[in-house]
């Protein structure tokens, strides 16, 4: 009954998590203007809460050892929450990139906290409706945003209102703190004292995956951030309209992994995966094509819908690929390398798109793919080759 609460508290952490992932990419069209700043200035924005992630996900082996995972999970959302009501009433971009640090500081232990209790304690199809709630907070932030941006034209009302429901999340945190302590000899690492940078890298496919997550997340971001930007500067449609499509992206993602729940029964991870990248492809294919505008909705759904299952399988699969004892530490790592990804290609892509113009999108998108495929199967390679654990069902 203990572990059912627990796994109820995990999913209302996941949404929370997914709540301020969405909310910049949707939001910018309308706040550089009152911000007065240019446009590729979110990618300033991303990369600090990115930063502050990829630190803290270094970190997570060692904070979760000394306070536990509901004292980190609660106060990381505290921190999240606190930034985003910061972001609300922000004067300058400067006040904003200085609420960012601890928006990104907020989410990195948690992160690598709960996806490493799931991969451990429960079968795959949990991972991808688990990850699908994140899904659904990624899908309603942009329909918070977009409803305040029609209604009252106010980002920072946006922002408020997000705020106020993390800090709700917070109060169900630390009232189940007694949970998380009655169930800590199920959630703890296994191995007694944190591995060294030198033994995780040693293990076969450890570097494979951190490219991996990398590029993952490289891709997923900067269609998240700049798909918006991408509808209005180059497709000319109207700012409070391309929140909501983007929404459709996010939602892409949020149903997926639901789906991807069940069809995991009869697929493995690779699978997964593999079936994924496809999907994606397909809807990254459909933004070439010169059909009109209407065309683009199916394009950014499918491209969500391919993300879905890459994610959590990849996640689920690390125990297995790299051994129970090192999961804590491989999926700290595997976090702090997908912020890096969220951190670099995003404002990366801002930057070429500033000086060419954003119909590279596309372009951009496929190139990262292609290149994620790539590396996905020398990982197998590579683990299939040297890893001693079993791998017949990753």
């Amino acid at each position: 009954m203990l572990t059912i609460l627990l796994l109820i508290i995990i999913y209302l952490s996941f949404i929370s998590l997914g709540l301020p992932d969405s909310l910049l990419g949707s939001a910018w069209p309308s706040m550089y203007n009152s911000l007065n700043v240019p446009l590729h200035y979110a990618g300033f924005i991303s990369i600090t809460i990115s930063g502050g992630t990829v630190i803290s996900s270094i970190l997570s082996e060692k904070v979760i050892r000394r306070f536990g995972t509901g004292m980190v999970t609660a106060v990381s959302v505290f921190m999240t929450a606190l930034a985003l009501v910061g972001f609300s009433f922000s004067p300058s971009f400067i006040f904003l990139c200085l609420c960012a640090i601890p928006l990104g500081l907020g989410a990195g232990s948690v992160d690598a906290a709960l996806n490493n209790y799931v991969a451990l304690h429960f079968k795959a199809r949990h991972m991808s409706w688990l990850h699908s709630f994140w899904g659904v907070g990624t899908t309603i932030g942009p329909l918070i945003m977009s409803s305040y941006l029609i209604s009252a034209n106010s980002w920072s009302s946006g922002y408020r209102t997000i705020g106020i429901i993390q800090f709700c999340l917070v109060a169900v945190l630390f009232a189940s703190l007694p949970l998380w302590i009655k169930n800590s000899p199920s959630i703890n690492t296994q191995k007694n004292k944190p591995a060294s940078y030198k033994e995780l890298f040693s293990i076969a496919g450890v570097k494979e995956a951190l490219t991996v997550f990398f590029l993952y997340c490289a891709i997923e971001s900067t269609a998240g951030l700049w798909g918006a930007s991408f509808l209005v500067t180059e497709k000319g449609i109207k700012p409070e309209i391309a929140a909501q499509w983007i929404a459709l992206y996010y939602f892409g993602i949020t149903s997926g992994r639901f789906i991807s729940g069940f069809i995991t029964i009869k697929l493995n991870n690779r699978q997964m995966v593999r079936m994924g990248q496809i999907i994606a492809g397909c809807g990254i294919v459909i933004l070439f094509m010169p059909f009109g505008n209407k065309i683009l909705l199916p394009g950014f759904f499918l491209i969500g819908m391919g993300f879905a299952p890459i994610f959590p399988s990849l996640i689920h699969g690390t125990p297995v690929n790299f051994g129970r004892e090192y999961s804590q530490a491989v999926i700290g790592l595997q976090m702090a390398f997908a912020y890096i990804g969220t951190s670099i290609m995003p404002p990366l892509f801002g930057a070429l798109a500033s000086v060419i113009s954003f119909k590279i999108f596309p372009v951009f998108l496929v190139i990262i793919l292609i290149i994620k495929i790539i590396m996905f199967e020398t990982l197998n390679k590579k683990v299939d080759k040297h890893s001693t654990f079993n791998t017949c069902n990753y």
